[in-house]
């Protein structure tokens, strides 16, 4: 017999609940594309139609591991989002604007 998990989430404690949520969000920031497009409602046949590609592109793209920032780029504003390249150093982040923007000309930093 299957519960529903709004019943099992209400038996947790307060502590737990916390705990759940928070790793949930935690886990919501880092997703696979697929997921992340899963995650925002749209099926592969869908998101080709936005992007105008056949559908085993995007089935493609979702399996590579490494891909031109123009493709993620394009596959993440298709999605509704905003790609950005951030560099960490140990001395702070810099935010690398002319992989975000086509237009930019020099990175800036933000701390």
């Amino acid at each position: 017999m299957t519960k529903k998990f709004s019943n099992l989430r209400q038996k947790m404690t307060p502590a737990a609940r916390a705990k759940s949520q928070a790793k949930a969000r935690a886990m919501l920031k880092e997703l696979p594309l697929y997921e992340l497009r899963k995650a925002r409602g749209l099926s592969q046949q869908e998101l080709a139609e936005i992007l105008h590609v056949k559908q085993p592109a995007i089935a493609k793209i979702e399996k590579r591991t490494d891909m031109y920032l123009s493709t993620l780029r394009n596959h993440i504003q298709a999605l509704g989002g905003q790609l950005e390249v951030i560099a960490r150093f140990p001395e702070g982040e810099v935010f690398i604007e002319s992989f975000s923007d086509p237009g930019s000309e020099l990175p800036t930093s933000r701390q």
